[in-house]
């Protein structure tokens, strides 16, 4: 059995390792925040690029069904550049709110 005092030496001996293991535990490495940031880049381009395609793809169609060539299709690639943006600007919002929530937490601790 041990000592009640050797018990609390004991303990705060381990709150203090704790507390120096939390101070030199390193942060994100840099190569991991630049891996997430082409992953972001990457993620909007695709946004972006599926909003035209399935402009493209729908104005095409109703083009080839109603005999309008070019009208539909380029009314319809606009709309979808549009829909795209929108959706980028979306997901830059919500990455934004998460960046900013992570900040926070790192201040608090």
């Amino acid at each position: 059995m041990v000592d009640p005092e050797d018990k609390e030496r004991l303990e705060t001996l381990d709150q203090r390792i704790g507390e120096l293991k939390k101070a030199r535990a390193p942060g994100k490495k840099h190569q991991e925040e630049h891996y997430s940031q082409a992953q972001v880049g990457w993620r909007m381009v695709t946004e972006l690029v599926a909003g035209l395609l399935i402009g493209f793809s729908v104005g095409f169609g109703l083009d080839t069904l109603f005999g309008t060539k070019p009208l539909l299709m380029v009314i319809f690639i606009l709309l979808g550049f549009v829909a795209g943006v929108q959706t980028m600007l979306r997901s830059a919002k919500e990455l934004q709110n998460q960046s900013s929530a992570e900040a926070e937490n790192d201040e608090r601790d």
